[in-house]
This record gives structure tokens, sequence and C-alpha cells, in this order.
């Protein structure tokens, strides 16, 4: 071998160990530029993962949310309807009492309601139909007792139930209606308690 031979084969073998390191250099740089790649995707996904759960989470929340919202509105309504149904009946009850205990109502309602002053009471055609012959005296002492008097209508009133009294052209409505209006919230207070509380 020459030395020109000796000196291109040294040059040679120098260049491929030369490139053999930088290919291993490379292929190392490679691996590790893979392997942080390969831990960010991972990290992401763990991420993503992580978003979803919460996301999935957040709406399963909400639903519940949601039903138990509407679960309570059917329950109010139909806490509202049973309260109703209950004060219509009572209502239904008094106005088909028996005589003797609708009068006997009657007779209540009008020692609450009679003032002391003159005045008259107008009935129902069906009420004055059924009226206890001893009612219209049981008018006369109720109004007594708050020192006034009360004059039973004959003619009969377009009413339902109950009774109107009338002082110096001001009626004063004392139907089972006009009542059962008046002190419907209070009615459905009550019953709420009687029934649910």
């Amino acid at each position: 071998m020459t030395g020109l031979e000796k000196i291109t084969s040294q040059i040679q073998e120098e260049a491929e160990a030369s490139a053999r390191e930088r290919s291993e250099a490379a292929r190392q740089e490679a691996e590790r530029i893979l392997a942080e790649a390969k831990a960010a995707c991972d990290s992401m996904e763990r991420e993503a993962a992580g978003r979803d759960a919460a996301f999935l989470e957040n709406q399963q929340g909400r639903a519940a949310s949601s039903a138990e919202q509407q679960r309570k509105l059917v329950l109010l309504e139909t806490r509202q309807e049973i309260i109703a149904d209950v004060i219509a009946d009572a209502y239904r009850t008094l106005k088909e009492e028996d005589t003797a205990s609708y009068f006997l109502t009657m007779e209540k309602l009008l020692k609450t309601y009679v003032l002391a002053e003159d005045g008259e009471i107008c009935f129902s055609a069906a009420d004055l139909d059924r009226m206890p012959a001893d009612f219209e005296k049981k008018i006369k002492e109720a109004a007594k007792e708050k020192g006034g008097s009360l004059t039973l209508r004959r003619e009969p009133a377009d009413i339902e139930s109950g009774f109107v009294l009338i002082y110096g052209g001001i009626e004063e409505n004392c139907t089972l209606k006009a009542l059962f209006d008046a002190k419907r919230d209070q009615m459905q207070d009550r019953v709420n308690e009687i029934l649910f509380l």
C-alpha cells in the first residue's frame, strides 16, 4: 500500500467513524424527541380524559338537578291539586249538608257577620223553601245581640248558598262561595299543614 492509499484509507475510516458517531447521536436525539412527544401526548390524553370526565360529571349533575327540580315541581303541583280538591270537597259538603246542619252553619255565620245596624238578609230560593220555621226568629235574635235588627227578605236572592246582608244599600256577600274565596289562602295553608307537614 502506498502512502497515498494509507492516507486515503485513514481518512475514509475516520469519516466512517465520524458518520457512525453522528448517526448514533442523531438516533439518540430522535429517540429522545420521540419519548418527549409520547410523554406530551400521554399528558394531553390524560388532560382530555380529565376534561371529558369533568364535563360528563357536570352534565350528569345538571341532569340530576333538572330531574330533581322537575320532581319537586310535580310534587308541588300535586300537593296544590290535592289541597284544591280538599277545599272543593269541603265547600260541596257544607253546601249539601242536611237542612238542620246547614242552617246551624248559617246561624254561626250570621252571628259572625251581622252588624249593629238595621238591615235585611236575603237567601236563595232553595234556602227560603227549606228554612226551618224558627230560623227567622234566630235571625232577629242574632241581630239584636249585636245591637241591630234584620228583616228577612221574602224574595229570593240570585245566589247558590249562604246569604247576603244589606245595610243601607251596601251588600255584605256572605255566600259560601264568597266566604271560601275570601279565606282560600288561609284554608290552603291550613290544609297543607294538616296533610303535608
